[in-house]
């Protein structure tokens, strides 16, 4: 029909470099993904495209977009891309996914509706009305004990977007950070424990205290935090 095909793979170009999720390239025209995310480099996006494309798309960037480039950015991004290519990371793209299904499934254990019943990937989605929680309270109950992730709509939300039923969170830092499928577990009691605590501050320092206490185990690659 003379159309072409975009796929922008921002949130699963790790899995896809990692081998952990098909890859769109050798059916797409053009191919769009940011460089932060699952691919862990520096926050920046690259385009792929079919070779009879390239020229048309450069120009269209710069200088039709963009400026002057960022050349430390694009020296990050190099980094990034070699680490990509190296085996440990292929582990480390799967492990993520085995880590989101270990959560969700230990999540949907505590009676938090997953939206299309699981995941494939990184992400889960997540409806906690049947909990008697609404998104946003619980994303920020959650932020106070120290365990990040957004309020998000669900489809068909009978709620206002600012103030969803649902809860968006995902495994990449957690698995760089080397947890595995048995601290899914414990996280996940977190979130049942947070979900019964929303408004009590004396129990959101505690859960905050053991959250602190259990990642110390677990530093982020090349940040000493706390560590002479």
């Amino acid at each position: 029909v003379g159309a072409f095909l975009l796929v922008d793979m921002a949130h699963i170009a790790g899995l896809v470099a990692g081998g952990a999720h098909p890859s769109p390239i050798p059916h797409a025209h053009v191919v769009s993904t940011t460089t932060h995310k699952t691919l862990r480099g520096p926050r920046g996006a690259m385009l792929l495209a079919k070779a009879d494309m390239a020229k048309a798309i450069d120009k269209a960037v710069f200088p039709g977009l963009q400026g002057g480039p960022h050349n430390h950015t694009t020296a990050g991004i190099a980094v990034a891309l070699k680490e990509a290519s190296a085996p440990a990371f292929a582990e480390y793209a799967h492990q993520i996914v085995r880590n989101a299904r270990a959560l969700a499934g230990h999540l949907a254990g505590y009676g938090f509706k997953l939206i299309s019943g699981g995941t494939d990937n990184h992400l889960i989605l997540m409806d906690v009305t049947p909990r008697g929680l609404t998104g946003k309270a619980f994303a920020k109950a959650l932020d106070r004990a120290g365990l990040e992730c957004n309020y998000n709509t669900v489809p068909d939300d009978p709620r206002k977007p600012f103030d969803p039923s649902g809860v968006r969170l995902g495994t990449p830092a957690v698995t760089s950070r080397g947890m595995k499928e048995p601290e899914m577990a414990k996280i996940a009691a977190w979130f049942n424990r947070v979900g019964e605590a929303v408004g009590d501050e004396a129990a959101l320092d505690r859960i905050t205290g053991e959250v602190r206490e259990f990642t110390a185990a677990f530093p982020c690659p090349g940040i000493p935090i706390g560590r002479e």
